[in-house]
């Protein structure tokens, strides 16, 4: 038998009906005036970041990687909220400098940035994580063009990764970032530059369930740092270790131990303390800050029943939501956490498969899982979708419009 979903207590349910922002999902959805949408809760976020506050070192600085969750209105809130952006395009650079985040708050990684994007990044005065030797010598050609001395760190690719991580970006050979054993060489070119050194950018990995894989990827990273920094032309003052910070989204997962983290961290922490005092140590996190603050919405248009199973044929799916179709990086289907949310605890239940209205069977919401009973009319809710949900789908793809979001 499957095991259960983590419980998810996130909002409450008031007469079966979930609730967000203290809205009724009925409601909720007149308010927006047609489904599907997503629909993010500003409560949910500022406790998330509020909880990490609390147990994490009071000098480590939280940087929000917008990737996870573009929306502007939600990164405006982001932008009081937290000490940094983390962007990965020009678009993002953007949403992140119209948010009113300071550009010496911002940093910009990710491989293959044009030049019109280095040239916008380095005019900002963001901290532009170089990816390989050749943008390192592409940033101070812009910087003499523009008169301007560019901020830089290094991304290193470490010969470490982060283990279990629902995915990795680390350890042997990667597009992101240069391979450890070459950053010594780069920083010797880097002298010569007219560039700003800054010090080192590390992810290694994303969606991590394990507090001790965390903490020892964290450790790592700052041991890797401290010793590339010995072969820099100026003390380093910043040691971006990424995140990995992961959510349960299928069953049989169980939250992050978050005060392991914390505890694992603050020893890491104080470790980079001693040796370099002067270094601003980052984590960056988007998923863990937002995935649970979210939810997809969409309604049940038809009940239609083939070989004794029961379909529930809705105006949503894959293409407004990849990753809970199962093709978002799953190697193994498996359902994200799905209600009918204005039929939370009702009887009687039955076994369903949630689809949309897409022409391939891969257009898929839920499979065979049991649900309360819905009529057409109904709204099918997909959870954990404040991450990686609208930008990271298909939109266009047969030319269905596309879904709305509101923060509430």
């Amino acid at each position: 038998m499957t095991a259960p979903h983590a419980p998810l207590r996130q909002f409450p349910v008031q007469d079966d009906c979930l609730q967000l922002g203290g809205i009724t999902l009925t409601r909720l959805a007149e308010r927006v005036g047609r489904t599907p949408f997503y629909a993010y809760e500003r409560n949910h976020i500022q406790s998330r970041i509020a909880l990490l506050r609390g147990v994490l070192p009071a000098d480590l600085h939280v940087h929000y990687a917008i990737k996870a969750n573009p929306m502007p209105a939600l990164v405006q809130m982001m932008a009081t909220l937290v000490d940094g952006f983390d962007v990965a395009s020009g678009g993002e650079l953007k949403t992140a400098l119209d948010a009113g985040m300071p550009p010496s708050r911002i940093s910009f990684a990710g491989p293959g940035k044009s030049n019109s994007e280095l040239r916008s990044a380095v005019a900002s005065g963001v901290v532009l994580h170089l990816e390989s030797e050749e943008e390192m010598e592409r940033a101070a050609r812009v910087g003499e063009l523009l008169g301007m001395m560019p901020r830089v760190a290094i991304r290193v690719n470490p010969e470490f990764e982060l283990k279990y991580a629902g995915m990795k970006m680390a350890g042997g050979a990667r597009q992101f970032g240069v391979d450890a054993e070459r950053v010594p060489a780069m920083l010797r070119k880097l002298r010569h530059l007219a560039l700003d050194f800054q010090g080192f950018h590390l992810f290694c990995g994303a969606q991590n369930l394990s507090a001790h894989a965390i903490c020892e990827a964290q450790r790592l990273c700052v041991e890797l740092g401290l010793r590339l920094a010995e072969h820099a032309p100026t003390p380093m003052r910043l040691l971006n270790i990424g995140g990995g910070f992961g959510v349960p989204y299928f069953p049989g997962e169980q939250p992050l131990n978050l005060a392991a983290v914390a505890e694992g961290l603050g020893t890491t922490a104080r470790a980079l303390a001693a040796a370099s005092p002067q270094t601003r140590l980052v984590l960056e996190l988007g998923r863990y800050l937002v995935a649970e603050s979210g939810i997809y919405v969409c309604r049940v248009l038809e009940r239609k029943l083939s070989h004794g199973q029961v379909f529930l044929i809705t105006d949503g799916g894959l293409h407004h939501h990849l990753a809970a179709s199962g093709h978002f990086g799953q190697v193994i289907r498996k359902n994200y956490p799905v209600a009918i949310g204005n039929r939370m605890h009702a009887a009687p239940r039955e076994v369903a498969t949630v689809v949309g209205p897409l022409c391939t069977p891969l257009d898929m919401l839920a499979d065979s899982m049991e649900l309360a009973r819905a009529e057409p009319g109904d709204y099918v809710v997909v959870f954990q979708s404040g991450a990686y949900g609208l930008t990271a789908s298909p939109t266009a793809f047969l030319g269905h419009p596309p879904p709305l979001e509101v923060l509430v």
